[in-house]
């Protein structure tokens, strides 16, 4: 038996950023490609480099330092806002990041003076997502302040949209940021290089041609991993959807009842499950749980499968439809969303192992 484990097939994670990065520079957009979703895995980085993307995008900054260990040589880009007991390491870790307190950026002023550097800063602005940024008539007033401090750069506006309140990309919110981003040029005489407003999300609009030509700035991180869109999960023309397996090994594998024997109460978790009688099943305990992975993310490649809930140290799976393909030892694979893909990546008790020009692996609706 070993450890579950994830395949990375880094041919298609570049062939993904590349059908990304093609789509971006016909309108005139540089992509950051964002691997926070992999925990800053270097292979992942090095695919998203040679299919074109021209910096990385990371929440942590140990997930950075490790990309620069590694001889990751691109801009890195702080996508979480910087907490003022970090100034110092965000100073000397990355060259850009993301803002939105006039308090953090007067200390990482600070520390780029101590550091004798220059530190580059995209504003955010909030869009009516409700997650970081501030609001239109704030961001004059925000930059006036900032470009009087030493050793801050002001570069551009961002937005972010759809993570967290699912407010989806269009041409109204779009165009409002190209909006604030013209009063700041003209308040602040200031010449703005980017106009960060696309994710994952955007890249509808993006592909009908909608989106504004002034924002030329992508931060892409789903569509080149798992090949999604994030406004209706679905696959992206020209990427493929299978970068990702995990791989898991049957520990058990039993026929038992579907409806548990005698008086029940709540799960480990709290949670009190529906059972539906459905007699005798042939049962499989795999090793992996919720303690390694977001466990509702997973689907079985063999559709003949159902998953039927986890332990924190067991997937509980449904194998009677294949009952007689399967034996104890035997592995499973599943395909991942991004809730799992970056619980596994984070997981230090799922193995991750890249594969450079391995058979390609596709979708099947059966395997023995």
């Amino acid at each position: 038996m070993s450890h579950p484990y994830v395949t990375i097939d880094l041919d298609t994670i570049e062939h993904n950023a590349r059908a990304v990065v093609e789509l971006c520079r016909a309108h005139g957009m540089a992509v950051t490609g964002v691997t926070k979703g992999t925990a800053g895995h270097p292979e992942v980085a090095r695919a998203m480099i040679r299919g074109g993307v021209t910096s990385i995008g990371e929440s942590q900054l140990e997930n950075v330092r490790r990309l620069t260990q590694a001889g990751v040589g691109v801009p890195c880009l702080l996508l979480r806002l910087p907490s003022l007991s970090e100034v110092d390491d965000v100073v000397r870790t990355v060259e850009v990041s993301l803002n939105s307190e006039l308090p953090v950026l007067e200390r990482l002023s600070r520390a780029a003076r101590r550091q004798h550097r220059v530190h580059d800063v995209l504003v955010m602005v909030d869009l009516g997502d409700l997650r970081e940024g501030l609001w239109s008539h704030e961001v004059v007033p925000f930059i006036s302040k900032a470009l009087s401090l030493p050793g801050i750069r002001i570069v551009g506006l961002g937005t972010n949209l759809a993570c967290f309140g699912g407010v989806v990309p269009s041409v109204e919110n779009m165009t409002r940021l190209v909006e604030i981003a013209t009063a700041v040029e003209r308040s602040c005489d200031l010449k703005l290089e980017w106009i960060s407003g696309v994710n994952s999300s955007g890249l509808n609009l993006l592909a009908a041609g909608s989106m504004p030509t002034r924002i030329n700035h992508a931060r892409i991180g789903e569509a080149i991993l798992l090949g999604r869109e994030t406004t209706h999960r679905q696959p992206w023309p020209g990427t493929a959807l299978d970068a990702f397996v995990l791989h898991a090994d049957i520990l058990e594998l039993k026929q038992k009842p579907s409806v548990p024997v005698g008086t029940r109460s709540e799960d480990a978790f709290g949670h009190l499950t529906p059972f539906a009688n459905h007699g005798l099943m042939t049962r499989a305990l795999v090793n992996i749980g919720r303690e390694e992975v977001s466990v509702e993310g997973l689907t079985p490649r063999d559709s003949r499968l159902k998953i039927l809930g986890a332990s924190s140290s067991y997937l509980v799976v449904d194998m009677t439809a294949a009952a007689e393909c399967y034996h104890v030892g035997d592995e499973l694979t599943f395909t991942l969303n991004y809730a799992a893909l970056l619980s596994a990546m984070t997981s230090e008790y799922v193995r991750k192992r890249p594969l450079r020009n391995a058979p390609p692996l596709i979708a099947t609706t059966t395997e023995t």
